[in-house]
């Protein structure tokens, strides 16, 4: 008899988290109160887009460790931050897909009648850690792309 270890059931449960959390998302996303909706259908490409330019973020300092808003709250503010990379990444495309995407994020939130709680989503700054610019914890602040 073959025992499972640990590196043949780990994607098992990544597959299973995965769908666990995309079907609780998709229960929740019709609320219209909810403050933390999934992106929008129309927004999805663009949220794709907004990845895929950030891509692994890449640093050698902190300098080149940028943030950027994603998203728009129904009643003002970004819903989020990303982290990104000045290294090879001048962030025109990055913060013009940002801004059409928030644009996005509006509209389908005005149509759908959506409402937030109006809490405040502060910058956290971001850092380079292991090669790789992440989003400070705590709220340290940091230099913002938009």
């Amino acid at each position: 008899m073959h025992t499972p270890t640990y590196s043949t059931l780990l994607p098992l449960l990544r597959a299973a988290c995965a769908s666990f959390l995309l079907l609780a998302a998709s229960a929740c996303g019709s609320a219209p109160t909810q403050d933390d909706a999934p992106p929008a259908p129309g927004n999805a490409g663009l949220l794709a887009q907004i990845q895929a330019e950030v891509g692994a973020a890449a640093c050698d300092s902190t300098q080149q460790c940028q943030t950027i808003a994603i998203g728009a709250k129904a009643c003002g503010g970004p819903e989020r931050y990303l982290a990104w990379s000045s290294k090879g990444n001048d962030g025109k495309k990055l913060k013009a897909l940002a801004q059409a995407q928030a644009e996005a994020s509006r509209k389908q939130q005005q149509a759908d009648g959506m409402m937030s709680t109006c809490s405040i989503v502060t910058d956290p700054g971001a850092t380079c850690e292991a090669g790789r610019c992440v989003l400070q914890k705590g709220g340290l602040g940091g230099s913002a792309a938009m």
